[in-house]
């Protein structure tokens, strides 16, 4: 019996980034939200992390926010930023319903610049890009921060 027999189509995987700017005394300069492209690597790296979990009981290490200043529009072939212009730890979570969650944040002189690209990783450097997303500039001054929120769902 296949999937799709039974479950009426094919599983996906959608991502989504939330996005906000603050000034230095944390009131909100801006916000967006968008979807971005998982990426073929990203497929393969999670596929890969499903059998190494299995067989060895590893970690999961996607968990790496980066964000950019290449307008770029995202693609399935990509497998880095355009111009990554900072890249943190993100608090990773299971937020129920399939989703899994990344938040980072980017703090005071942390990646100022024109931001329209963000991406997930599996390093703090390198590493395979599971997921990039393109939006609306964001213009992060030296005193800002910016708070990047990316979900990943599987239905």
């Amino acid at each position: 019996m296949s999937y799709e027999s039974v479950y009426g189509g094919q599983p996906k995987i959608v991502g989504h980034w939330y996005i906000t700017l603050q000034d230095e005394n944390g009131n909100i300069k801006q916000q967006l939200s968008g979807k971005n492209v998982i990426t073929t690597v990203g497929l393969e790296f999670l596929a890969s992390f499903m059998y190494s979990a299995a067989v060895a009981a590893s970690t999961f290490t996607c968990k790496y926010i980066a964000i950019g200043t290449d307008s770029t529009a995202e693609a399935a072939a990509n497998t880095a930023l355009g111009i990554e212009a900072a890249r943190t730890t993100a608090t990773a979570s299971y937020a129920s319903n399939a989703i899994y969650r990344c938040t980072a944040t980017f703090t005071s002189g942390v990646g100022t610049g024109a931001i329209v690209e963000y991406g997930l990783f599996s390093s703090s450097t390198g590493g395979t890009m599971f997921s990039r997303d393109t939006e609306a500039v964001v213009n992060k001054g030296a005193n800002d921060t910016l708070t990047v929120t990316t979900e990943v769902t599987i239905t």
